[in-house]
């Protein structure tokens, strides 16, 4: 069965740091992309940041560039979102999607952010 888990969401304070983790399985599943959104309370979901698990070229949000960044393991289908300098703005649930190569994606449970002033 393919799923997608996030973790390390978390209350932080603004200025801090967070690393945001997604693991997509089985390990075998053959991915094309992963990427992050985030969503608010009533509105719609918002891309964050997106890599091609083939070629490694990445795209940010411009919202974020500069202060997120991201990192990958390959071997074991995870994806890292490395956040700096919070602020409360991004206080968002942040979800991990992840595509293979025959363009199935599957989306995570959600990780809840929240950065306080």
């Amino acid at each position: 069965q393919e799923q997608v888990v996030e973790s390390g969401g978390g209350l932080v304070e603004a200025g801090g740091s967070l690393r945001l983790s997604c693991v997509a399985s089985p390990r075998s599943l053959s991915l094309h992309d992963m990427a992050w959104f985030r969503q608010a309370p009533g509105k719609e979901r918002e891309f964050v940041e997106r890599i091609n698990t083939i070629s490694g070229s990445t795209n940010y949000a411009d919202s974020v560039k500069g202060r997120f960044t991201n990192d990958k393991n390959s071997a074991e289908n995870t994806l890292f979102l490395d956040m700096k300098t919070l602020k409360p703005e991004v206080t968002d649930i942040y979800y991990c999607n992840a595509k293979t190569i025959f363009d199935r994606e599957n989306w995570g449970q959600g990780t809840q952010v929240t950065v306080t002033s």
